[in-house]
């Protein structure tokens, strides 16, 4: 006869265990099943430190950009009841691999896995482990904040998003590398094409010479040809003996390097810990790596040393010729005055057409490179604008789905590029220094014109469309355009995010209303049927009932609890007795305190912790055979 089936493992993240080291719930340690757990206790028993220690682990706290005041809130509340001790959190992935996430006072969280085993994993990245965590009153102004809204969306698609947020990221980086190459370019090219604008005179001049000899000027033009040739390769010797003498310093400067760090990063403190040996051995191999690469460099500072005393002869052997025919130049202006009389100028006048010659091919050279710098720029932008495009229609999705699933009661949806905070703030920062009404400029701008068409007007410096466009005066335009045509400037304006902006209506009778006008209850209503929705995170949120009636909590918020259970993992902080008990808890953790300290005073199933619910929840069992009594039921 076959044994029962094995019991099919949840397809979703879920949190393993929370243990406590040191400060207020020291030793506690709380065993998480997949479905719904509460957490319960009386004011000032730790239920909000635990699921603020949850967060802390994951590294989910509001970003000091976000919500500066949430997180020094959050941070206080950490620092004071852990105490300078730790956190551990046990987690499973969605795919079944287990982890364990350590967070000490102070530090940042490490990732090892089940066994113990250290890993490169880090949690910043966001796709690895998500959860959703609000503390309380925090479903509310999820209702007031656009970008609250948006990371609300986000999560219901947290590895795809998180995806595409890496690879968004490695495309800034890289832009910005690009920048900081094309800067210094520029100005490179701009200071060269101001000394070549001498060069069409210096030619001129030297064709005038050229028409002074009479019947010989052609003899004498191809003498001055030659003794220009002369200068010029002169100039050629002369810069390949700098070109070796600078690359013998550079490959001199990396002598004995890596020995030296060895010594450096290995100190004698790390040489006397525990690990030792292992790394004696590391310091051994970067000195022996170290010897191996400063044989490569001595060889390579011979060559270039052997090559230099060759070219030293080469030029040695090339004056003796350029001797002989300069003796033959001023043989041959000897025997024509006029020729001979200018000749000290015409030559000077050669030599400077050499240099700007010269400086003529290095222009040429970097201007090469420049095109090929922005072909790469232009190719990373239309990419950067392509991953946000499919980050637009993944959030589109997303909002289709949940107005979908609550049957419309509530609507979202999302306006691309719909929030230009990020736009306006850096239009504010840039013309800071101004004497005009930065903000009130900045504004008119933004409503008028993209980031990328502002940086070709200010490319063009086209105060004209400025003023039209903008509905500003010509002496802002003008103010605006030379505040933000700096490379540096127009580099942010290319890349800086017009984000997108979700709007969340909640149907009021036969009307949407926009979040931000609902009422604080409405508010609620509105966010945390969304929240609820099926998804791989888990979700712990802080007194889901807050706000809320005891009649929406027991007809919307228990049933979807109910639905959901099976295949998304919760973890609420409750004092409303319809959420564990009719909600149908798996687990209810019940804490204790004296004050001094806190811990677990009974852990188990509804039936199991009924007597801490009635008294905690309900007022006592009298209480609650009063109030029945009372409603005569």
């Amino acid at each position: 006869m076959p044994g029962p089936k094995p019991a099919e493992r949840p397809t979703f993240h879920r949190l393993r265990s929370l243990t406590i080291v040191g400060g207020f719930l020291d030793g506690a340690k709380i065993e998480f099943v997949p479905g719904l757990n509460c957490i319960i206790g009386a004011r000032g028993t730790g239920k909000t430190t635990v699921l603020e220690f949850i967060r802390y682990a994951l590294d989910r706290l509001p970003s000091m950009d976000d919500d500066r005041q949430a997180r020094d809130r959050i941070e206080s509340l950490v620092e004071r009841n852990l105490k300078g001790g730790r956190v551990e959190l046990q987690v499973e992935t969605k795919d079944g691999l287990g982890y364990i996430i350590k967070r000490s006072a102070g530090e940042e969280p490490v990732v090892t896995t089940a066994a113990g085993k250290p890993t490169d994993i880090t949690l910043r990245a966001g796709g690895f482990f998500t959860a959703n965590i609000f503390s309380q009153n925090e479903v509310e102004s999820v209702a007031d904040r656009a970008l609250s809204q948006l990371a609300l969306l986000d999560n219901f698609e947290a590895e795809a998003i998180a995806d595409l947020e890496a690879r968004l990221r490695q495309l800034e980086a890289k832009l910005s590398a690009n920048s900081h190459t094309i800067f210094p370019l520029e100005g490179q090219i701009a200071t060269l094409a101001e000394e070549l604008g001498m060069l069409p005179g210096v030619e001129e001049k030297l064709k005038g010479f050229a028409t002074e000899a009479g019947g010989s000027s052609e003899a004498i033009n191809k003498a001055h040809a030659a003794k220009a040739l002369r200068d010029r390769e002169k100039r050629a010797v002369e810069s390949s003996a700098e070109l070796l003498r600078e690359y013998v310093k550079h490959l001199e400067g990396y002598a004995g390097w890596i020995g030296q760090q060895a010594d450096v990063l290995i100190d004698e403190e790390i040489l006397a810990g525990p690990n030792a040996a292992a790394m004696k051995q590391l310091r051994q191999s970067l000195r022996a790596c170290g010897a191996d690469v400063d044989k490569a460099v001595a060889q390579a500072v011979k060559r270039v040393r052997q090559e230099e005393a060759d070219l030293t002869e080469t030029g040695k052997k090339l004056a003796a010729t350029h001797t002989q025919q300069e003796q033959a130049f001023q043989a041959l202006l000897d025997k024509h005055q006029v020729a001979q009389e200018r000749a000290a100028e015409r030559a000077q006048l050669e030599r400077r057409k050499n240099e700007l010659l010269a400086k003529k091919r290095q222009r040429d050279d970097l201007t090469n490179r420049l095109a090929k710098l922005r072909e790469e720029r232009a190719a990373l932008l239309r990419e950067l604008s392509e991953l946000r495009d499919k980050r637009f229609s993944i959030r589109k999705a997303v909002a289709e789905k949940i107005t979908s699933a609550l049957d419309a009661s509530v609507k979202v949806t999302v306006e691309q590029c719909g929030n230009p905070e990020r736009y306006q703030s850096l239009l504010e920062e840039e013309l800071r220094d101004l004497r005009m009404k930065r903000n009130v400029v900045a504004e008119k701008i933004v409503k008028a014109i993209s980031p990328a068409e502002l940086a070709e007007l200010v490319r063009r410096q086209d105060d004209s469309a400025l003023v039209s466009r903008a509905e500003i005066n010509e002496e802002q335009a003008g103010k605006v355009l030379a505040a933000l045509g700096t490379p540096e400037v127009l580099h942010k304006l290319e890349i800086v995010e017009l984000v997108d902006r979700p709007d969340i209506e909640f149907k009021d009778g036969t009307t949407y209303k926009n979040s931000l006008t609902l009422s604080t209850g409405q508010k609620c209503t509105t966010i945390l049927p969304i929240l609820l929705l099926d998804s791989a995170n888990p979700l712990l949120v802080d007194q889901p009932e807050d706000n809320l009636d005891n009649s929406f909590v027991f007809e919307k918020v228990v049933s979807n609890v109910r639905k959901v259970q099976t295949s998304r993992q919760l973890i609420f902080v409750t004092h409303n007795p319809n959420i564990p008990v009719l909600g149908e808890a798996g687990r209810v953790f019940v804490l204790r305190s004296n004050g001094k300290s806190a811990s677990l005073k009974n852990v188990g199933s509804v039936d199991e912790c009924r007597d801490d619910i009635v008294k905690l929840l309900e007022g006592g069992k009298e209480a609650f055979l009063e109030r029945k009594k009372k409603y005569g039921i």
